[in-house]
């Protein structure tokens, strides 16, 4: 076999491995729940619900979502909240204890714990049979905790994650195309809840029955592991589209870059240590869930990179693949350019597509750099 033969296989290998990643995969979950749908019992039910805002330096928006959590239509005498600060500095802690609603506590970590430490310790002051965790910067449709807690009718639901849309109130490129990003996500999470379980959730809404809960090390990334902590209980996480929250998307490169590597380095953490999950004898689709949503997507810059250097080779026997690799060069291109140029409003909406692109890529990168 010679170079180009060589490089052929290498370029239609990788070239497969991604087209499977982005598109392979979800087609493959969505057949799942078309052919194999595995529904649930959902019933109106009212029990006591603890709702944890871990939170650190939280004093621009814990206010306002204190208000927004007291204003939910939900019993008030079943209803309760728990801030954990997790060590901030600033004025969070103040802000909490004026609030005048007995529901409302705070609970103050004096060393910094992380937020899946914050969210342990928040569990143990916490008095509802479901735990409902959020993030302090998180908006609530006032149905929201109707609409997750009736899932847990059925017995064999451990978790629900809700429906996160993201706001680009700030009109950036590189929000309007995490925005667009999130949809195809939602696409996704759909059709893995209906075909077997989630294999994660939303991190700044996600409610837990308390007698599933198990603690986890610090160090986790608590929305992803979730799924993982049910699994082996024989539990599913469940996916609840009409339980709605919103978030601002991040206005530059550099605040996504940041929290897609911390991200991705914490999950891929968590895969390692709970490896055996992602055995199919084992864990069935779940597993096989882990390995195409996240392993996989997690593994494309690898794949691209060596597609890209292939592509090179193979550019030198053809004018197909010249063009495919000058194409490639120009795309990648645009994508680096617009990581480096300014991030709020200069660049066109088309230009978001590849620079979020190169960025998710990049981030997957580092992330799995972090990870060694």
């Amino acid at each position: 076999m010679g170079i180009f033969e060589i490089a052929s296989l290498i370029f239609w290998a990788n070239t497969a491995a991604i087209a499977y990643a982005y598109a392979g995969y979800p087609v493959a979950v969505w057949l799942a729940a078309r052919l194999r749908p595995r529904r649930w019992k959902i019933e109106e039910m009212t029990p006591r619900v603890t709702m944890i805002i871990a939170a650190r330096n939280e004093e621009k928006a814990i206010a306002e979502k204190l208000e927004n959590s007291l204003a939910l239509d939900y019993p008030e005498d079943k209803l309760d909240f728990i801030v954990v600060s997790d060590a901030s500095e600033d004025a969070t802690d103040s802000i909490v204890e004026a609030f005048p609603d007995a529901r409302v506590k705070l609970l103050r970590a004096e060393r910094r714990l992380g937020k899946t430490g914050a969210q342990n310790l928040g569990v143990e002051h916490a008095e509802g049979e479901i735990l409902l965790f959020s993030d302090a910067t998180t908006w609530y449709e006032k149905d929201v905790v109707r609409n997750l807690v009736r899932n847990f009718a059925d017995p064999t639901i451990g978790c629900v994650g809700g429906m996160l849309i993201y706001r680009d109130g700030t009109n950036t490129s590189v929000g309007r195309a995490s925005a667009d990003y999130w949809g195809y996500e939602t696409f996704i999470k759909r059709h893995e809840s209906l075909a077997a379980s989630l294999i994660g959730v939303s991190g700044c809404m996600y409610a837990v029955r308390r007698s599933a809960y198990k603690p986890m090390y610090p160090e986790a990334c608590s929305d992803f592991l979730i799924a993982t902590v049910m699994q082996r209980q024989g539990l599913r996480t469940v996916f609840e589209p009409e339980a709605v929250c919103t978030e601002e998307t991040n206005e530059t490169t550099e605040k996504e870059l940041r929290m897609r590597v911390r991200v991705i380095a914490q999950t891929l953490s968590d895969i390692w240590r709970n490896r055996d999950i992602l055995n199919p004898l084992r864990a069935g689709f779940f597993g096989f869930a882990i390995v195409s949503h996240k392993v996989a997507r997690y593994s494309v810059p690898l794949f691209l990179i060596a597609a890209y250097f292939a592509n090179m080779v193979l550019a030198f026997r053809s004018t197909g693949y010249a063009i495919l690799f000058a194409g490639q060069t120009v795309f990648w291109g645009v994508g680096l350019a617009g990581m480096l140029i300014d991030r709020k409003r200069s660049a066109a909406r088309i230009l978001g597509y590849p620079t979020y692109f190169a960025l998710a890529n990049l981030a997957s990168l580092l992330g799995i750099y972090r990870f060694l």
